[in-house]
C-alpha cells in the first residue's frame, strides 16, 4: 500500500514536519532494555518528534511504537534493522515502510531470528563450560518475543558478575579471541536489498563505515547494491570514521542517494542517546514519498 498518511501532516513538502527525526532505535523486543513505548518516550523526552523503530529482524513492536508516538504526537515510522553478511563482513540493512506480511521478507527475518537463537545457545553451552552460565540466565535477561542474540548473553555475563557492562562482556568473554564465538546465518546483501525492494519497503545501509580495516564494503559491492535498489546510507553515525564518511558522501553524491543520521539508541545497553544524530527533513520526505508497503502514523 501507498504511504497514505503521509499527506496528514505534511505541510507544504518536507517543511511540516514537526521536529528532528531519528530513524534508528532499538526496544527489548531485539536487543534494547526498553519496551517499544518506552524507547518512544526516551525519544520524546530527547526532543525528538519523529522516529522509528527498527529492532533487529522483528516487527513485534510496530503496534506499541506506533500508539505510543500518536499519544505523544509524535511520527512513527516503521523500520527493521536486517542482518546481512558480505563475505566476512556483518552488514546491517536498515528498512523502512515495507509490508510486514511480504512472504520473501518475512520467511527471511523468521530463518534468521531461529538460527540467531540456535547460535546463542551455543555459544552459552560453550561459555558454561569454562564459567558459571546457563541458558536459563540468558533467558532471564531477554522479554517475550525477545530475537535472542549476544547482547542478551553479555546482559546475563553482567547479571551473573561476570562482566561489568554490556561494553566488558563483549570486548572480554563475547570476543572471537576467547573461542566462544559462534557465526550465524544472514543473507548476503544482494538478497537483502531485493527481498526489502520487493516489500514495498527502503532500504539504507546502517553504519557503513565503522573503524578497522576493509570493514567497509568495497565500491564496486555497494554500486551493485544501488542498482538493485539501496536508497541509501546512514553516515552521520557515532561508528562511521571521519574518512569513511568522506568517502560515502562522495558515492551517495554520485548516486543521488538518501543520506541519513540516527542514534542506534538502544537504552542502557549502549551510551547512544535519541537525537545524537538526526535525519533531515528533505531525507525523511525522500524515504516516505518512496515506501509503498507500510504507511507511516502521525498525530
Amino acid at each position: 500500500m501507498p504511504s497514505a498518511g503521509y499527506d496528514r501532516w505534511v505541510v507544504g513538502g518536507h517543511r511540516g514536519f514537526a521536529g528532528p527525526t531519528d530513524l534508528h532505535l532499538h526496544s527489548a523486543r531485539s536487543d534494547g532494555t526498553e519496551t517499544p513505548a518506552g524507547v518512544v518516550r526516551a525519544a520524546y523526552d530527547h526532543g525528538l518528534r519523529t522516529m522509528a523503530l527498527t529492532d533487529h529482524d522483528t516487527t513485534a513492536g510496530w503496534h506499541e511504537a506506533a500508539q505510543a508516538a500518536a499519544s505523544l504526537g509524535m511520527t512513527f515510522v516503521p523500520g527493521i534493522e536486517l542482518s546481512a553478511k558480505h563475505e566476512w563482513r556483518s552488514v546491517h540493512l536498515l528498512a523502512y515502510l515495507f509490508d510486514p506480511g511480504d512472504e520473501g521478507l518475512r520467511a527471511e527475518t523468521e530463518r534468521i531470528r531461529t538460527d540467531r537463537r540456535g547460535r546463542a545457545e551455543r555459544i552459552v553451552d560453550r561459555i558454561g563450560r569454562d564459567f558459571d552460565l546457563t541458558w536459563d540466565d540468558v533467558l532471564a535477561q531477554t522479554s517475550d518475543g525477545a530475537t535472542v542474540g549476544r547482547p542478551h548473553i553479555a546482559d546475563a555475563l553482567v547479571a551473573r558478575g561476570l562482566a561489568g557492562d554490556r561494553s566488558e562482556a563483549f570486548a572480554g568473554i563475547l570476543h572471537p579471541r576467547e573461542g566462544y564465538y559462534v557465526p550465524h546465518y544472514a543473507p548476503d546483501p544482494f538478497t537483502a536489498v531485493r527481498l526489502v525492494v520487493a516489500a514495498g519497503g527502503v532500504p539504507v545501509i546502517a553504519h557503513p563505515a565503522p573503524s578497522g580495516r576493509d570493514r567497509m564494503m568495497p565500491e564496486p559491492v555497494i554500486e551493485e547494491l544501488v542498482r538493485l535498489g539501496l536508497a541509501g546510507f546512514e553516515i552521520d553515525h557515532r561508528e562511521n570514521t571521519p574518512a569513511g564518511k568522506r568517502e560515502l558522501h562522495r558515492i551517495a553524491a554520485a548516486h543521488d542517494l538518501i543520506v541519513t543520521g540516527s542514534s542506534d539508541y538502544h537504552g542502557s545497553g549502549k551510551p547512544n542517546l535519541p537525537g545524537e544524530n538526526t535525519t533531515s527533513d528533505e531525507m525523511l520526505a525522500r524515504i516516505l514519498e518512496r515506501g509503498t508497503g507500510s504507511a507511516p502514523t502521525g498525530p
